[in-house]
């Protein structure tokens, strides 16, 4: 017997950024790294739009509305260590595309892309 050593929520986790993967490259976005992790921090899913732009993607998924919903769990703590795995990542290219950070949101019966979520500006003023 083969046993999976992922948690619930992990699974749960894991069909979220398939949904959101296929959902952003129907429209349009190319994949180009799933989970990128440093030390700090994690992105998600990193796309390319097609006019070059890199977008960092947090998925985000809850049961239900409450708290907000899950476009507003993504706090100034998460989105500051969205930053620093953003800015690890880039410092990996030969040049700095423009680039944008977007959330995809999902509760029961319910995905809302939220493009251009959030900036330097948003993060830097939770800190």
């Amino acid at each position: 017997m083969i046993r999976s050593f992922k948690t619930t929520t992990q699974t749960r986790g894991a069909q979220a950024e398939d949904r959101a993967l296929a959902h952003l490259q129907r429209q349009g976005l190319v994949a180009v790294v799933r989970n990128y992790r440093c030390k700090g921090g994690e992105i998600d899913l990193v796309m390319r739009a097609p006019d070059g732009t890199v977008v960092f993607v947090e998925v985000r998924q809850r049961s239900g509305r409450g708290f907000g919903g899950a476009a507003a769990s993504v706090t100034p703590a998460k989105q500051r260590r969205l930053l620093l795995a953003a800015s690890h990542y880039l410092a990996t290219l030969a040049h700095t595309p423009p680039c944008r950070f977007d959330v995809v949101a999902m509760e029961p019966g319910r995905l809302e892309w939220l493009r251009d979520a959030f900036g330097l500006d948003a993060a830097a003023a939770g800190s």
